[in-house]
């Protein structure tokens, strides 16, 4: 943490929130109870020649460097959650390689560390929005929080490889981002009153991704001792050929012919040419076929390089490679229905049926075990189920069998608790779990997605005293819940939190078996 004798140290951190990192010292703040270090570098700008390269050490610094406010975020089109998620009006530049921290104290005291990978499609998002304000885990659950920014869309997981071997790993920028942000941890944290010996990873979404992606990535290995994919699995990664079709396709929208020339593009013409890409695929130009279905409506994202990345993920968590890891994993019951709620596909038996068939072969049958576990359920509400399962559910299902079987710490979650917000018709959807899970009901735009009414503020804190013990010992059980129990395929233990907080064993097992 430097030269200073630790005692010195101390008390320049309690008089003006000071703390030395290997690059120089920072001035945090004060704020609610707890110290924040906001827009700390934990890179180089990847501008310039640094493009599409992995990220560099960023070189110290001379006096203090003021960090008092978040620093800005990737370069991102807004998403149309952005008045859930993210501002609309993202103040963003490609130097963003910045992270934060929120501790109860600067002292020599060893707590957990917990580090938030935020989502947003891989295309969207920052450490900044107000849900993801660690305070309540520093301040009631004695842990230090870390939240970062990482290089999103093509300028993170453009996969150039195939035509400049220097550029073998810019298809996992975003993810070594991610890396070098965690050596950041192991190197810092100590002067934040972290431990880098226990350190937790967790991400909602492409945040989830990311995390299980990591559990994958030899570089990655020792950063971490946990890790809680939320809605997010180890199944969002493509293959050097496809990578290579999506590159020729973006190459070719921002009418650059070789990296260097991909270098030189203003910012705004790389993102006029990634939406222009993401459009051509959704409308099943360009990569078709079985090609397009292993995009699963994600154009950017994680690449089995050969580099960064062996093997695909889940291939190397089922052989072991995170078995020294701790797992906490879930989704929630209506995934899909964030998605569908704005263009609702209408369908009628006949329709759904012949769209399954596309995908599945089997059209009749998928939709009959689904509809008989849901009697209730309108042709809508059966394909968003449908949805869920295939890109959320089963993942993590999959995901929880491959690591339990290296690591007895493996649990399981199903959130179920719906959404009174839309008149109901969001239910359990897609990101609804993240005001909970930081005990955060009353931040900024959560009212609108949970709707009117009393703050189910029990369910809250049972999420978020979960997830803090899971990050002092590697189990989630605390007195508010009832034992949960480690995962094993016999049993298949899922804690459901919602109206209701329990075990249940194997959850619409027939829809689960279907997938088998």
């Amino acid at each position: 943490c430097g030269d200073e004798q630790p005692g010195t140290m101390r008390m320049e951190a309690r008089m003006n929130a000071i703390a030395r990192t290997r690059q120089g010292r920072v001035e945090g703040r004060e704020k609610e109870g707890v110290l924040l270090f906001a827009g700390i570098p934990y890179a180089s700008p990847p501008t310039g020649d640094a493009r599409f390269r992995p990220p560099r050490p960023h070189p110290a610094w001379e006096g203090v460097r003021p960090a008092k406010r978040f620093g800005k975020v990737a370069p991102q089109i807004p998403s149309p959650l952005g008045g859930f998620l993210d501002a609309l009006n993202l103040d963003w530049d490609e130097d963003c390689l910045t992270l934060n921290v929120a501790t109860p104290a600067l002292d020599d005291t060893p707590r957990p560390v917990m580090v938030w990978i935020h989502g947003g499609a891989f295309l969207t998002g920052t450490s900044a929005t107000p849900w993801y304000n660690g305070t309540s885990f520093a301040r009631r659950g004695d842990v230090v929080v870390v939240s970062i920014n990482y290089r999103l869309g093509a300028l993170g997981f453009l996969h150039l490889g195939e035509r400049c071997e220097e550029l073998a790993r810019s298809g996992n920028s975003g993810i070594l981002d991610q890396i070098a942000a965690l050596e950041w941890v192991r190197d810092n944290i100590g002067c934040f009153g972290g431990d880098p010996d226990n350190v937790t990873i967790f991400g909602e979404s492409a945040g989830g991704m990311s995390v299980a992606t990591l559990l994958g990535v030899p570089a990655a290995k020792g950063l971490f001792q946990k890790a809680i994919p939320q809605s997010g699995a180890c199944h969002n990664s493509v293959s050097r050929e496809v990578a290579a079709r999506v590159a020729e396709l973006f190459s070719e929208k921002a009418g650059a012919s070789d990296a260097e020339e991909l270098r030189r593009l203003p910012v705004e013409k790389i993102l006029e040419a990634q939406t222009s890409t993401i459009l051509t695929l959704a409308s099943d130009r360009g990569v078709i076929g079985d090609e397009r279905r292993l995009l699963l409506g994600l154009a950017f994202q994680p690449v089995v390089d050969g580099e960064v990345l062996p093997k695909p993920p889940i291939e190397a968590v089922r052989e072991g490679a995170a078995a020294d890891v701790a797992l906490l994993t879930g989704t929630n019951l209506d995934e899909a229905h964030l998605f569908l709620i704005a263009n609702p596909p209408k369908l009628d038996r006949t329709k759904l049926v012949k769209r399954l068939d596309r995908v599945f072969g089997a059209g009749a049958r998928v939709l009959d075990t689904y509809a008989s576990s849901r009697p209730e359920a309108s042709e809508d509400d059966l394909f968003s189920a449908i949805c869920t399962d295939e890109t959320f559910r089963i993942p993590a299902i999959r995901l929880a069998e491959a690591q339990s079987a290296h690591q007895e710490s493996t649990y399981l979650y199903l959130f179920t608790w719906a959404s009174r917000a839309f008149g109901g018709r969001l239910g359990a959807c897609h990101a609804l779990e993240i005001p909970f899970v930081f005990n955060n009901l009353s931040r900024g735009g959560v009212e609108a997605f949970l709707g009117k009414g009393t703050p189910p503020t029990r369910l809250a804190e049972a999420m978020h005293e979960a997830w803090i013990a899971f990050a002092h010992r590697g189990e989630p059980d605390h007195p508010g819940i009832d034992h949960w129990p480690a995962f094993e395929i016999s049993r298949r233990a899922t804690m459901e939190f919602g109206e209701r907080i329990g075990i249940i064993d194997d959850p619409n097992a027939s829809e689960r078996e279907l997938w088998d």
